[in-house]
């Protein structure tokens, strides 16, 4: 379980078992709250997969809402939309360096929303590469997300895989990869977090 978890479990936990105590059929209707709020908070094992240097990882369980070179700058997007029954902990895409964080308080609107990634409430995490390649990625609350978590502080050198933020309830993740990058995924894919291999950044 993601270490978040425990006071919201035990609130869900409290409120099922007063509410036994007030109706019990009432009481075992409402034991979906608990089982909803476990699900959400799960931490399920993950093995990162072998492969060659610059190997993408996602940083997120869900289904890919963007994937293809922005038009402008040329550098490859992708974008994970995570509802309210995925795993909603954020992993590490790339071995580097976190060079970066900044945040920017925003709306709350649907995540699933191109217009999201730029208006809504969001965290950008800048990483740089052995290779020196910039791979961003941005939590992106959504409609029914109201909180960002981030662990992870400029200048931590990290490994691909490794848990380093959350996301409340329902959001989405972009990354923002260099030029040249080439993606294994497609849109509509359904992709875990640190075991789908997104692609791999040029060399």
């Amino acid at each position: 379980m993601a270490r978040e978890g425990g006071p919201f479990i035990l609130a869900a936990a409290g409120l099922s078992a007063l509410l036994f105590w007030a109706w019990t059929p009432l009481g075992w209707v409402s034991l979906l709250l608990p089982a909803f709020v476990v699900n959400f908070f799960r931490n399920p094992a993950r093995r990162l997969p072998p492969g060659p240097p610059g190997q993408v990882v996602s940083p997120a369980d869900g289904k890919i809402v963007v994937a293809g070179p922005d038009p402008v700058s040329g550098r490859v997007r992708v974008s994970i939309f995570m509802n309210v029954l995925n795993v909603h902990l954020n992993r590490i895409p790339v071995d580097g360096t976190v060079t970066g964080i900044t945040y920017f308080p925003g709306a709350f609107l649907n995540a699933s929303f191109d217009k999201a990634s730029e208006q809504n409430e969001r965290n950008r995490v800048e990483i740089r590469t052995k290779g020196g390649e910039q791979v961003i990625m941005v939590q992106v609350a959504g409609l029914i997300a109201r909180r960002i978590l981030c662990y992870a502080e400029a200048g931590d050198t990290l490994s691909a895989g490794t848990i380093f933020g959350l996301i409340r309830f329902g959001s989405r993740v972009d990354l923002d990869l260099p030029v040249g990058t080439t993606l294994s995924v497609r849109l509509g894919e359904t992709v875990k977090g640190g075991e789908t291999v997104l692609g791999i950044l040029p060399k």
